[in-house]
């Protein structure tokens, strides 16, 4: 692609940043990174009635949270009003637009005229051909000058060609009669002025195309490549919704997904590479591209998405991971882990990690971590602590004490003592986890000894076995 690629994620900041908006941005980035262009992020904040900087806010944290860099600085829409304006006057003065002085109530008669009559309506000004020497003087909308005649053609990268009929398009506001421009008028003019050459954004925005075409022609400026990708879908098939669960990233970053899981789900969301599934953000942005995109919505799978998101957890380096458990920790208002705990959740990482979808299941499996002696087992795990267990470990106990503390050496001990004893290791293995851990369900107990080393294991099991009823 000879020319330079820039893309754009343009979110209002009414509300959260919803995860079909995730996917939306995601697509840009993806795009413009695979081709080595830029991605550029914009606030349209032009309703100011209901944006907000708290909402604002949450879409940047989003953005961040799950690795969407964008160039440049985030730019406001609304602080571009002064542009919009001005071309909106540039094409009054060509020609391509007109003063329109209907006001409300006058429109608002002709269609409601229109539907008693069962005729289009579509307002047709009367204002299109006044000559200007007869205009009043009074407050005016200007109007894009919409060919009435032929068609306009939309080539969608994902839809294919779209035809629509010009007499169905009307001569939409640019300016409002106070002055401010419109939505569809702002977003052409900063799409040309960040130069703006793919257009990649929902499907509900096809018909928007065709109206923002007229801009364009009018103006003389290259159309960008439109690319309308479908919607997101619940499992129902229905557009997914609240009653479907989480919608904001917020809430799936704080229900514990890794971003990096996320990614990659919301990337398979809607987008194929042949029959690949889990895959790296590298080779996500070695491959993508608009081809793969289907026309068909995407359905959200939250089995699909806990699946690749514990292949990510599996296949993550240690240290990235606890950084990013420290950061769920923290964004849910967990108690911060001390020096020594961060220690002791990277060394035991490689356990810790595998089977687990998410950071709470993460952290439930690292209870034997988190937890301080005395251990104070739950009413399940004290039922593997009676007297004759405790026996038991009282008896254990100076064999590990003087075992070499290696995976081999701890097994070969507590093997040959199940064996001594004419039991099943099993028998050993529950009063080992409720020791430990406190828990019934816990990593391998080897695992943990082998991450709280060899003292604090053997002060583990000396208190449980001392311990009376």
């Amino acid at each position: 692609m000879s020319q330079k690629v820039v893309t754009r994620f343009a979110p209002s900041p009414t509300g959260f940043l919803h995860i079909g908006g995730a996917r939306t941005a995601l697509f840009n980035w993806l795009f413009a990174r695979h081709h080595g262009g830029e991605f550029k992020l914009r606030i349209e904040d032009t309703d100011r009635a209901r944006s907000n900087e708290a909402a604002t806010q949450a879409i940047l944290d989003g953005m961040r949270w799950l690795g969407l860099d964008w160039d440049g600085d985030a730019i406001s829409q609304f602080d571009n009003a002064a542009r919009h304006a001005e071309v909106a006057h540039a094409m009054l003065a060509a020609g391509k637009a007109y003063k329109c002085f209907s006001c409300q109530e006058e429109i608002a008669k002709f269609r409601e005229d229109a539907q008693a009559e069962k005729r289009s309506t579509l307002f047709q000004s009367p204002w299109r051909d006044v000559d200007p020497s007869d205009h009043p003087d009074a407050p005016y909308a200007i109007r894009l000058r919409t060919p009435s005649e032929g068609t306009t053609v939309i080539h969608d990268q994902v839809q294919g060609d779209v035809t629509i009929r010009n007499d169905q398009l009307d001569d939409m506001i640019l300016l409002r009669s106070d002055g401010t421009p419109v939505y569809m008028l702002a977003v052409v003019v900063d799409d040309h002025d960040m130069g703006v050459t793919h257009v990649i954004r929902g499907d509900d925005h096809l018909n928007n195309a065709a109206r923002q075409m007229g801009i364009y022609t009018a103006m003389g400026w290259d159309v960008p490549v439109w690319a309308h990708i479908p919607l997101i879908h619940g499992p129902d098939g229905k557009k997914l919704s609240k009653r479907h669960g989480a919608l904001g990233v917020e809430e799936y970053r704080a229900m514990g997904y890794p971003a990096s899981g996320m990614r990659n789900y919301l990337t398979r969301l809607g987008w194929s590479h042949g029959d690949d599934e889990f895959f790296t953000d590298d080779q996500a942005r070695e491959w993508f591209n608009l081809k793969g995109i289907g026309k068909s919505p995407a359905r959200f799978d939250f089995k699909k998405l806990e699946n690749l998101c514990g292949q990510h957890i599996a296949a993550s380096q240690d240290a990235a991971l606890l950084h990013d458990l420290v950061d769920f920790r923290d964004i849910t208002g967990q108690t911060p882990l001390s020096d020594a705990k961060k220690a002791l959740f990277e060394k035991g990482m490689y356990c810790l990690k595998e089977r687990a979808k998410t950071f709470p299941e993460l952290i439930e499996k690292a209870q034997f971590i988190l937890s301080d002696r005395p251990i104070e087992p739950d009413d399940k795990a004290s039922k593997n602590l009676d007297n004759v267990s405790r026996g038991i470990l009282k008896e254990l106990t100076p064999h590990l004490q003087n075992a070499t503390w290696s995976r081999e050496e701890l097994e070969a001990t507590a093997n040959q003592f199940a064996e001594d004893h004419e039991m099943k290791f099993g028998k050993l293995a529950g009063p080992l986890r409720a020791a430990l851990a406190g828990r019934s369900v816990t990593p391998s107990v080897f695992d943990m000894m082998l991450v709280l080393g060899q003292d604090e294991s053997v002060a583990r099991l000396t208190d449980a076995a001392c311990k009376s009823d």
